[in-house]
């Protein structure tokens, strides 16, 4: 059975970009892997950070049992990851026990530094999947089949410097919307702290609005997730785009994106 394993930075960043394509390939017969590196410990000014980090550890757990995921738990706290070798074989021995052919992260340029070296952390440690001189740590054993890597849309759609983005190809997740919201809803906290901290009015309302604006930039979805995908050489012989294959009609290939892209043959 293929799978897909979602690396990304924070309890609930999974739900806002990622979790409706993840469950799309599970109603196709995927296995889905979901991981948030870091703790979340820094997400609230009501509660300290040891308790706001089992609290954000147990919600993510419960996200993770609504979306049908594997759960691998966070390595760092907030702030505090860095593209370090300890950290890589932490991740990477994650990647080789969920042996995925899909990698979904982060955009490599994105608002906030956990986002961006998570991005880092997720791309060499599926490059290090068949590599057996590579110890992880626990260490696992290399695999050899072909490993795609796929970036999120960045937040606010732009990268740090204000540049608006395109996608590649978009997802349509208007049929799984609902339960993409249940699961972002079971990080409770983090409704109180991204009202005071970055000014969203409502968290759930906030997730529906960046997926509705994904949807509009696809020109034909009302809800949809936005993907480009990373350069496949060390990754795979040949270009290939296994989301595409998975999804048919409910994944639509940005064509003025691609033809600006070269990809080596």
């Amino acid at each position: 059975m293929p799978s897909a394993l979602a690396l990304f930075a924070h309890p609930d960043d999974i739900e806002f970009v990622a979790a409706g394509t993840m469950l799309l390939l599970q109603e196709r017969g995927w296995d889905i892997h979901y991981m948030n590196m870091c703790t979340g410990n820094g997400g609230s000014v009501q509660m300290d950070g040891p308790t706001t980090a089992k609290k954000r550890l147990e919600e993510g757990r419960e996200a993770a049992r609504i979306l049908g995921a594997a759960f691998y738990p966070p390595i760092c706290d907030d702030l505090e990851l860095n593209y370090t070798v300890p950290y890589l074989r932490k991740i990477a021995a994650v990647v080789r026990e969920a042996q995925p052919s899909i990698v979904l992260t982060h955009a490599p340029s994105d608002y906030m530094e956990d986002h961006m070296q998570a991005s880092r952390l997720a791309v060499t440690a599926a490059f290090a999947h068949c590599i057996p001189n590579f110890v992880t740590d626990p260490q696992r054993p290399h695999y050899l089949h072909d490993v795609t890597v796929y970036h999120a849309m960045p937040h606010g759609l732009c990268d740090p410097l204000r540049q608006k983005l395109q996608a590649s190809s978009y997802v349509n997740t208007a049929s799984v919307h609902a339960r993409k919201r249940e699961a972002l809803a079971a990080h409770e906290s983090q409704k109180h702290w991204l009202d005071v901290s970055q000014g969203m009015d409502s968290y759930l309302v906030s997730m529906d609005e960046a997926s509705r604006a994904v949807g509009k930039l696809s020109g034909q979805f009302e809800f949809a997730e936005g993907w480009r995908r990373h350069l496949h050489l060390g990754f795979s012989a040949s270009a290939i785009d296994p989301l595409t294959d998975a999804l048919g009609d409910l994944c639509l290939i940005n064509e003025a994106c691609e033809k600006q892209l070269a990809t080596p043959r």
